[in-house]
């Protein structure tokens, strides 16, 4: 498992979903520049400074219900639905932001204080985007 940066002292939990989707990297030449299709590993990490009356951070079955609605919206698609206006591409970093945004929206209210999110594109390759929830 990839090491995480440190974050200030607090508690975490985190898992994994993989699933395949496709993209391209406009004006970039080879492979890359077609649509071509990645095996997506995407981990998420969620903390809080406490844990909660439970003993927990955020009950995980929250965080997997989380995840598989994120799954459902991109396995198998060409990810370009992702893009926004003034992007060129939808690059790990750009798909990381957007499953950060897609996952905050289902796990406000879960306990959770803060959350990251790695989309790795290879076993060596990742972008990643972390900001606190609520």
């Amino acid at each position: 498992m990839p090491h995480w940066p440190m974050a200030e002292r607090g508690f975490e939990v985190g898992t994994v979903i993989q699933f395949t989707a496709s993209h391209v990297m406009p004006e970039v030449e080879g492979p890359e520049g077609t649509l071509h299709e990645h095996d997506y590993r995407l981990e998420v990490l969620v903390s809080r400074n406490a844990l909660d009356e439970r003993g927990m951070v955020c009950d995980l079955d929250v965080l997997d219900a989380a995840l598989d609605g994120l799954r459902e919206q991109v396995e198998g698609r060409n990810l370009e639905f992702l893009q926004t206006e003034g992007q060129s591409a939808v690059t790990v970093e750009v798909f990381a932001e957007w499953a950060h945004a897609f996952l905050a929206r289902k796990l406000v209210g879960a306990g959770a204080d803060s959350l990251a999110v790695r989309v790795w594109e290879s076993d060596v390759a990742f972008g990643g985007f972390r900001d606190r929830l609520g």
